[in-house]
């Protein structure tokens, strides 16, 4: 029995749902999921008080974590499990308490197993906040079983 077929599009869809569905650690921490397509995703998410640190900026582990999440959701595109191998952030300037800070992921390369996404975190005026490079590796199994693009 062969696999239903949809659209590039669709199966995005479908595997951003599964995965939020089932990511709490994203929608914990307020993380909202604004769109995506086939190895891109875009996230974002307000700064509040408890993100905040010592400087009364937001610390960078929030800032990293946005980003991850964006790059989590435009790697899991195509219905299979895809995980982060190597991931590298560069702080540009301070997100502050009330920012709204959007992280945009775009596919780079992506060939067999291994993938890299570049992700830009901005805050609502338009300056870019920080640079995210993520490295990814397909794992076993599948997002949404038996779907398929077509």
């Amino acid at each position: 029995m062969s696999s239903p077929k949809i659209s590039a599009d669709e199966l995005a869809q479908a595997c951003a749902k599964a995965m939020w569905d089932d990511d709490a650690a994203s929608r914990g921490l307020g993380i909202e999921l604004v769109s995506v397509a086939p190895g891109r995703s875009e996230v974002a998410m307000t700064v509040v008080d408890r993100m905040t640190n010592g400087h009364k900026i937001c610390h960078g582990g929030f800032i990293f974590t946005l980003a991850d999440s964006a790059f989590a959701f435009a790697c899991n595109t195509y219905n299979q499990r895809t995980v982060a191998q190597h991931c590298a952030v560069t702080f540009i300037i301070t997100g502050k308490l009330g920012d709204r800070l959007t992280a945009r992921a775009v596919e780079r390369h992506r060939a067999g197993r291994s993938g890299i996404y570049d992700i830009t975190v901005t805050r609502q005026d338009g300056a870019v906040v920080a640079e995210f490079r993520g490295h990814s590796r397909t794992i076993e199994g599948e997002l949404v079983p038996g779907l398929a693009a077509g």
